[in-house]
């Protein structure tokens, strides 16, 4: 069932069997104000089992980009908003993956890698990725880095 992200208080709901619950939740509130302050749009996430056409088009841009996760996914998440396409997909251990990917050919197209803090960096990630840190009220620290989407999807 679709769930429209609180981004004014942190709520558990379908992260109850990671770790990170908390932490991860409040990433994902943090995300839900992002496009609420800057675009007037509602988050809405559901399980990945709900609508499989989304994470297989995740896995299928991160496997051109020779990432090939092995994580639990929880939740995706898949809106356009201003000729951008955000798809998200948040995993079990405090990993949160999202692809913009502007459907203007001259536009941005990238890979975001979140993470709270306390998880570790992903193998996947330790070559590829620089993190920088943030502080948000709603997640804690988290742990952020972005790289070019390469190819057409």
């Amino acid at each position: 069932m679709a769930y429209k992200v609180n981004f004014k208080q942190v709520e558990l709901t379908g992260f109850e069997s990671s770790p990170f619950a908390e932490r991860l939740a409040g990433l994902r509130a943090h995300e839900a104000r992002y496009f609420r302050n800057n675009y007037r749009v509602d988050f809405v996430t559901m399980a990945v089992d709900e609508n499989p056409e989304i994470i297989n088009r995740i896995k299928a841009i991160l496997s051109g980009q020779g990432l090939d996760l092995p994580y639990q996914a929880l939740e995706v998440s898949d809106f356009v908003v201003n000729n951008i396409r955000w798809s998200y997909v948040f995993y079990d251990n405090g990993l949160v993956i999202s692809i913009e990917y502007s459907i203007n050919p001259a536009g941005k197209r990238e890979i975001g890698v979140k993470m709270v803090e306390d998880a570790g960096t992903p193998v996947e990630f330790e070559d590829r990725c620089k993190f920088v840190r943030q502080r948000s009220n709603l997640a804690g620290i988290i742990r952020e880095s972005y790289f070019p989407l390469k190819g057409n999807f």
